[in-house]
């Protein structure tokens, strides 16, 4: 690979916002798995396998990252799902099918969808509160320079 494409994607890593690179997670799950199923399918048990491999690493990434503080039996359930992917992916790599990775993928791409919602919300929320903090912060700026002003005119 060129390396000035891979000094862009390693900028572009870390200059990322934590919701960006939790959905290049989830495309990179889902690319590896897209590209494991056509190596499957080609027989190319070797590049089936790396890239099963690379699909469980990211998972494992989910698992490691998860805080369990807010909400254990939340945080749980998330951990005992991603640890049922990896078995499934597992499965898929020695029996050499693709029907577990079909599965897989597609509870990969709703959680995806679920995460760009609840980030999409999030955002929202904040662009709210921010332009309201923005405001009231403007109208005691504007207070405060009247005062001054009082106090200056006595």
């Amino acid at each position: 690979m060129n390396q000035y494409v891979k000094q862009y994607q390693k900028t572009t890593v870390e200059t990322a916002s934590n919701e960006k690179i939790l959905i290049m997670l989830y495309d990179g799950a889902i690319q590896f798995l897209n590209k494991a199923k056509i190596a499957l399918a080609e027989k190319n048990w070797e590049q089936s396998h790396n890239n099963l491999m690379g699909a469980q690493r990211i998972i494992e990434e989910f698992i490691n990252t998860i805080d369990k503080e807010p909400n254990p039996e939340l945080a749980q359930n998330l951990i005992s799902l991603y640890e049922y992917f990896i078995t499934r992916l597992v499965q898929a790599n020695m029996k050499h099918e693709i029907e577990p990775i079909d599965e897989v993928l597609k509870f990969l791409k709703e959680l995806k969808a679920t995460w760009e919602e609840a980030i999409a919300i999030a955002q929202k929320e904040r662009t709210k509160l921010c332009s309201k903090v923005n405001i009231s912060d403007e109208d005691e700026y504007e207070n405060f320079d009247d005062d001054e002003e009082d106090e200056d005119d006595e």
